[in-house]
């Protein structure tokens, strides 16, 4: 096995465990009062932390790191290990002191030292295991549209977990992430860091406007830009060439712009984001990977949010993919992001216009004019129909407006033709939209906070193909009746709503996104709060 630095103070703890704690079973009192001792020094340092505590609780105090022999070792050397490599996730080194660790290993005499220590490598290992598996932040405590629940194990089956495995480095090294996403991210975090250490994409392009024939100093700067950043092999042309057009077309396709060829503010923009800003994308992104360290389903819905898309993927492979429309960029109107279950569609469906729209924006106008909006049905409470002319709206406020307001299935419908219902208590859904032209734009964030598609039939027609032998005409024909039709999926499909701004393009390249709602920057703010740096050594 690799040696592992500080390993040698070990020994000496090893030998005084075995000489206290492992000689269980034999005659004398001396050794039957060690074994307590250690026993009374494990608990009593294990009770600050419920988890380490529960774990003891149900080993019965037995050693887990400090006992005699190999097994032992390598448990120790393997912690000491990830824990010395932390950084190769994104991870603070100074969040797991290492070298007081190591410092309270070596000075362990006494069997009440190495009950402390034992409890000690407890703590260290639940606070790695965590973070490098569940994550080191809280995202709700980040921003609060980040409402995923986070899957975090219980640190007594962490525990347990190591004290059951044949092989520590093994089972330590399948905490992270195990999917392709993640090991990308990490090879571009390395990468990166590699860039912003030499400087390599030098300096940055001073222009609002670049397109084909133009020549100067700012082609020559975007030239060598595209060249560093690998969008060009180098070349020695002076002009705004062909090969330049295609590897200007080819980061537009890397960044989520337009592929116009065109070197416009919002490219040029993008090419002149630094390397360290890139970095951090990285690093914020592999902290998201570990907030959704989870099954995510053979056949899955995912949003990206930042890329303004929706796609099947089916068995890691990308089936469908349509744009969308996201949440408006203000607080009241973004995208939150989680996880759920689409478990059905409602084909022709009514609108039923949400409170805080129907107070926000629909009230204002009825007080100027009750006949405004008179695409909407206002009805109260049992249900039935109000008479607009009767009711003088300029008594209600935002708070004691007492109706409700409906829009019946039409081709006008603000959800179009057919909505995808995934029940959460966020009320966020994909849907159809009469905006068409929405789609066009390179930034779509439009919406009160659900997912508009921009090819919502395509996208029924390959849900509907689980289950239907001939699912357009099924469709079609449930349309064509103008009636609101719930359909179930037979299967439920899970759907993730997330927010990435470095993304896994399709060759396994990383691509970069815009932060539309600036939640990244918090992360990052965060995370740089919490010690992560972006001069970290590297893996």
């Amino acid at each position: 096995m690799k040696s592992t630095p500080g390993i040698v103070a070990l020994p000496r703890l090893a030998l005084l465990a075995g000489a206290v704690v492992l000689s269980i079973g034999m005659a004398g009192a001396p050794a039957s009062a060690q074994v307590t001792a250690f026993k009374q020094a494990v608990a009593e340092t294990a009770i600050s932390d419920k988890e380490v505590a529960e774990f003891y609780r149900q080993a019965d105090y037995a050693p887990l790191w400090t006992g005699e022999g190999e097994e032992f070792r390598q448990r120790r050397a393997a912690l000491i290990e990830a824990l010395n490599s932390v950084e190769i996730h994104g991870l603070p080194a100074s969040r797991y002191d290492v070298a007081g660790l190591m410092a309270k290993m070596g000075a362990a005499h006494t069997t009440r030292d190495i009950g402390m220590v034992e409890v000690a490598l407890s703590k260290a290992f639940l606070d790695y295991a965590h973070d490098v598996q569940s994550g080191l932040l809280v995202p709700s405590r980040v921003d609060d549209g980040i409402v995923r629940v986070v899957p975090r194990r219980k640190g007594a089956d962490l525990l347990g977990g190591l004290a059951a495995s044949q092989e520590a480095r093994s089972y330590m090294n399948a905490l992270p992430p195990q999917n392709p996403e993640y090991r990308n991210l990490m090879k571009e975090r390395l990468r990166l860091q590699k860039i912003v250490s030499e400087g390599l994409w030098g300096p940055t392009v001073h222009a609002t406007k670049l397109e084909p024939g133009d020549r100067g100093d700012a082609v020559l700067a975007l030239r060598n830009r595209l060249i560093a950043m690998g969008y060009m092999d180098r070349t020695a042309t002076v002009a705004y060439d062909g090969a330049m057009t295609r590897a200007v077309m080819a980061f537009q396709s890397a960044h989520g712009l337009e592929q116009d060829g065109v070197a416009g503010q919002g490219t040029i923009a993008e090419i002149n984001v630094s390397p360290e800003d890139r970095l951090k994308s990285v690093l914020v992104a592999m902290e998201r990977e570990r907030w959704m360290n989870i099954e995510r389903g053979k056949r899955h819905i995912l949003v990206n949010l930042t890329d303004f898309t929706a796609k099947i993927v089916d068995d890691g492979q990308v089936t469908f993919q349509t744009r969308a429309v996201i949440g408006a960029a203000s607080h009241d109107r973004r995208s939150p992001e989680f996880s759920d279950e689409m478990e059905h569609m409602i084909i022709n469906p009514s609108w039923h216009v949400p409170r805080s729209i129907m107070t926000k924006e629909y009230l204002p106008q009825l007080k100027k004019n009750p006949n405004a909006a008179s695409h909407l049905i206002i009805t109260d409470r049992r249900g039935q129909r109000v008479d607009r002319a009767a009711v003088d709206f300029t008594q209600f406020t935002q708070t004691n407006f007492p109706f409700d307001m409906r829009q019946p299935p039409s081709n006008s419908n603000a959800l179009g033709l057919v909505k995808f219902m995934f029940p959460n208590k966020y009320n966020i859904y994909l849907h159809d939209t009469p905006q068409k032209s929405l789609f066009a734009r390179e930034s779509r964030a439009y919406s009160h906070g659900c997912i508009r598609l921009a090819d919502p039939f395509d996208f029924a027609y390959a849900l509907l193909a689980r289950q239907e032998a001939d699912p357009k005409t099924f469709f079609q024909n449930v349309l064509g009746r103008g009636v609101e039709t719930k359909v179930d999926l037979k299967q439920k499909v899970p759907v993730h709503l997330i927010y990435r701004t470095a993304v896994i393009g399709e060759r396994g390249r990383v691509e970069f996104r815009r932060d539309v709602y600036g939640r990244d920057a918090r992360i990052w703010e965060a995370l740089s709060d919490a010690g992560v740096a972006l001069n970290a050594v590297q893996g």
